[in-house]
């Protein structure tokens, strides 16, 4: 078995197991934690519609940080969103949950991805050095913060390795990828999947549950979240 088709085969529905399993681990691990009932007469019954807007809300940082967050919120937004761009719009991503779930949709324009993929880049850069450079980031970091980066930043990195490569002469105008490239892309991104769920990359699907149920507590109480 040649490296490629190892992480086409067993690396890869390894590393989703417990990419799953992990995250159900989790989730179900957070709803076994018990909770002191509360008698108190509820002001509103209207609880999801608290989580939703708990949710959404929380997504606008509030008035108060937005002049002394101003750049790291920018840059935030531009890492999320230039690498949702990534991931779900370029074409072979695309091909590759097709190949796993059978759900396909139209990909985006590459110079779009490629310009989102450049974005992500940078603002990943930017982020480490906030954290590099800010005494109190610097404090509060630990192996976490770094490593959960790390295996964020290298499918990134990997990725361009392999659209990038040279193209050899005489070849097609879309040549066949390296394979070893490609093995390495992909046992980068399933480095990713095996982390995701226990360090704090798990807020990727934690953070709709926390913020939801906060929203759904306030809503209850007749409070903002």
């Amino acid at each position: 078995m040649d490296l490629l088709e190892f992480a086409r085969g067993p690396a890869l529905w390894l590393s989703l197991a417990i990419l799953f399993l992990g995250s159900a681990w989790r989730v179900i691990g957070i709803f076994r934690l018990k909770s002191k009932a509360d008698f108190s007469e509820p002001r509103s019954m209207r609880l999801m519609s608290g989580a939703m807007g708990a949710i959404i809300g929380h997504m606008i940082p509030r008035k108060e940080f937005r002049d002394t967050e101003k750049i790291g919120t920018f840059i935030a937004y531009f890492y999320h969103i230039g690498l949702a761009i990534t991931v779900f719009g370029f074409l072979p991503h695309i091909y590759f949950i097709e190949r796993l779930t059978g759900i396909s949709w139209p990909a985006l324009p590459a110079p779009v991805v490629y310009v989102a993929v450049a974005v992500t880049f940078v603002a990943m850069i930017l982020i480490l050095m906030e954290r590099l450079t800010d005494g109190v980031l610097r404090l509060l970091s630990n192996f976490d913060d770094y490593f959960s980066w790390f295996v964020t930043f290298l499918p990134l990195v990997t990725g361009m390795m392999v659209i990038n490569h040279p193209f050899p002469a005489g070849a097609a105008p879309v040549p066949p990828l390296e394979p070893t490239l490609l093995a390495i892309h992909l046992l980068s991104v399933e480095l990713l999947f095996i982390w995701l769920p226990f360090g704090k990359l798990s807020h990727a699907f934690l953070v709709f549950i926390s913020r939801g149920v906060t929203g759904a507590t306030f809503a209850r109480k007749g409070a903002a979240s």
